[in-house]
């Protein structure tokens, strides 16, 4: 992987985690969740399409349809984690 494919890369996720964090709101907190996720879901994502060899959405190395669609499942499903309120007596 060349280095301005890992810079697009960063870039693309960064903005997938706040536009998310715009989408759904919330303080410094969940930007910083949304930002991980965002980073963590498109990478996976990338990886895990080099592995098991789909290409759909391929921009020369990078696997962009399997990360955009795995980096949108993480930020789903860290968004649906992150609504539950703990009890207190």
């Amino acid at each position: 992987m060349t280095i301005p494919v890992l810079l697009f890369g960063i870039v693309l996720s960064t903005l997938y985690g706040a536009a998310f964090h715009l989408w759904r709101g919330g303080g410094v907190g969940k930007l910083v969740l949304y930002l991980i996720l965002g980073w963590l879901g498109f990478w996976i994502g990338h990886f895990l399409g080099n592995l098991l060899g789909w290409d759909f959405g391929t921009l020369g190395q990078l696997r962009l349809g399997m990360a955009t669609l795995t980096a949108f499942v993480f930020l789903s499903i860290g968004h649906w984690l992150s609504q539950v309120e703990v009890e207190r007596k």
